[in-house]
């Protein structure tokens, strides 16, 4: 059990190192303070080090286990969404969490001036605060899911697993007789699964949390559906390619790709299917474009490529080939109605290299996008040898 401990402990502080976020640390201190709680119920502190002094092993068993309690029932309660989501589980979790904690409290205060006879009835009490505490923490668990929410089930798993886990520890600190090997891996194998539940869900709401907060950055300028740079986002980093390459005394080449028949698809698959359809373009683009060019959304229909750095006209050309032949092939997407229906890009590609000294970032987009514009009027598609790019 403490090897799995460890083994969790190691991706939760990768994690808290990575993503530097709220919920990260909440969880990294979550497992470090639980974990602890759930190592000095087993015995094993006094095992590997004899000479550890009684008074304060008793305070360990007596404080660690509710503080811990008040701990996860205080963030269970911002995992699920804390008042704004639903007031009774916010008062089942924040009072719990509060009454726990003072208890908490109380029982270090008492487990200082106990007697070692009178300890077992100290524990005793113990565990009944912390069963209380998992008790609570199923109730709020119980009625999330029951509202909707869709993590929340796997969490009451996860509780449960934390009910048989409590159970264990307790009644191996207590030595109740009649116990044997296989209730210890029993309850060790119900700590691990406990762990590693809560850390997977806390990972995935954490990330879904991220993913709403760039999904609502349009003030930020970002398109919802792509998550591509647009509007005056888009222009200054456009201006910091031009910038960059009039230092190195480059060219730069803005590529627009102009998607004329983004909504061909509205009445027969559902109006909305279009945003499939930038995403799935996007990934292409961002694919063929690599990771130095500046890849953003013009506006809806018309994606722009900067090629900045490169003073070879033949890489160029090949990289605008590239361009349109990953974007070009037909995929599938799924319309209102659950059926897959089948898209052709029809493209217009423009480009047109400038020297980025002396050309301004609005125009140079608006000349390019002219272009691929020009191109998707005409009465058949160019071919791909003979895409238009003004040097």
């Amino acid at each position: 059990m403490l090897g799995g401990l460890f083994t969790l402990t190691a991706p939760a502080i990768a994690h808290a190192l990575l993503s530097r976020s709220t919920a990260s640390y909440q969880n990294l201190l979550f497992l470090v303070i639980t974990g602890t709680s759930c190592v000095v119920m087993t015995g094993l502190p006094e095992a590997f080090l004899p000479g550890l002094p009684e008074r304060l092993v008793m305070l360990l068993k007596a404080s660690l286990g509710p503080l811990a309690g008040a701990i996860a029932l205080n963030y269970l309660g911002i995992w699920l969404g804390g008042i704004r989501e639903d007031v009774i589980v916010y008062r089942i979790t924040a009072w719990g969490a509060g009454a726990v904690f003072l208890a908490a409290i109380g029982l270090a205060i008492v487990a200082a001036q106990v007697s070692s006879p009178d300890f077992r009835q100290l524990l005793a009490a113990t565990a009944a605060v912390n069963m209380a505490a998992v008790v609570l923490g199923l109730v709020a668990t119980i009625r999330a899911a029951n509202l909707g929410d869709p993590l929340a089930r796997w969490m009451v798993l996860a509780c449960l697993c934390l009910a048989a886990m409590a159970s264990g520890l307790y009644l191996r600190g207590l030595h109740v007789e009649g116990l044997g090997l296989g209730t210890w891996a029993f309850t060790a194998a119900c700590t691990v699964a406990y762990f590693l539940m809560v850390t997977v869900l806390v990972i995935s709401r954490d990330r879904e949390s991220r993913r709403l907060a760039r999904l609502a950055g349009l003030r930020n300028g970002a398109d919802p559906a792509t998550g591509l740079p647009t509007g005056s986002v888009l222009v200054s980093k456009v201006e910091d390619a031009f910038w960059r390459t009039a230092r190195l005394r480059g060219d730069c080449t803005v590529v627009c790709l102009y998607l004329r028949n983004l909504y061909e698809l509205g009445e027969a698959a559902g109006h909305g299917v279009e945003h499939q359809i930038l995403a799935v373009t996007a990934a292409r683009i961002r694919r063929a474009a690599g990771f130095r060019c500046v890849v953003g959304l013009s506006h809806p229909r018309c994606f722009v490529v900067v090629i900045s750095g490169i003073k070879h006209r033949e890489l160029v050309h090949a990289t605008v080939l590239r361009l349109r032949s990953v974007v070009a092939p037909p995929f599938s997407v799924v319309g209102l109605d659950e059926a897959r229906h089948h898209f052709t890009p029809r493209l217009g590609v423009g480009a047109m290299t400038f020297n980025p000294a002396n050309a301004h970032p609005v125009d140079a987009l608006n000349n390019a996008e002219r272009l691929a514009m020009a191109t998707v009027r005409a009465p058949q598609n160019l071919p791909e040898d003979d895409i238009q790019t003004v040097w």
